[in-house]
């Protein structure tokens, strides 16, 4: 699968099969790079990102920066992540930021039968991910989890020198496709004070989502 930039503010992924899904993204969100041939092209992305991410910043911090950003890409590829954005900004006179992460993953169980959305839903229900909702989207039924998680920062990246660990907020929308994909779009944030503001924010990239088929054609996805 392809992750590219269709113009400024949207974007594409591309299965295997050609269905494609594009999404609309804020303005002023940094995009991760995806693209990098070997580690130390990714290694040069991420530290001029840095400097377009924290333009007064010494170079010090912009180079922890990078490398905490190179921290997780052991993680995205775990998870399949294809595209990784992130924004910055005030909410009530505190600095906020938040992530978005975007995939298309092979759902691949034979419980699934004729309703995908209904199988999600259930599976996160039984694992107790958070909270789950079936919502109707413009492309389709999709599936909601908001929940909270706790992660670690490297001792290698904190003033202390040990682990630090860190709360985030997240919300999750699975979207079924008709081939035995799903879609999975994901916000997180660690700033409470921002909760607000980005999962609205997320609210309308997640209805901006839509389906194209081999031919160019509008796809919105049954059930």
């Amino acid at each position: 699968m392809t992750a590219d930039t269709v113009d400024e503010a949207q974007h594409s992924l591309t299965g295997s099969d050609g269905v494609e899904v594009r999404w609309i993204m804020p303005e002023g969100f940094f995009e991760l790079p995806f693209e990098a041939d070997g580690l130390d092209e990714l290694a040069d992305q991420l530290v001029e990102l840095s400097k377009r991410a924290l333009p007064g910043a010494d170079e010090e911090v912009q180079l922890q920066w990078a490398a905490m950003c190179a921290a997780h890409y052991d993680e995205f590829i775990e998870a399949g992540v294809q595209y990784a954005g992130f924004v910055t900004t005030e909410v009530d006179g505190v600095r906020c930021t938040a992530t978005v992460n975007v995939s298309l993953m092979d759902l691949v169980d034979e419980r699934v039968g004729g309703d995908p959305a209904g199988f999600i839903a259930s599976t996160m229900r039984h694992l107790g991910l958070g909270q789950i909702d079936e919502v109707r989207l413009p492309c389709g039924p999709a599936v909601t989890c908001v929940g909270n998680r706790s992660t670690s920062i490297d001792g290698n990246l904190t003033q202390s020198g040990q682990d630090e660990p860190i709360w985030t907020s997240f919300i999750q929308v699975q979207v079924p496709l008709n081939n035995g994909t799903v879609l999975l779009m994901e916000m997180g944030t660690p700033t409470v004070e921002g909760w607000d503001v980005f999962s609205a924010m997320f609210a309308g990239v997640v209805k901006s989502v839509r389906f194209f088929g081999t031919q160019g054609a509008p796809l919105v996805m049954p059930g």
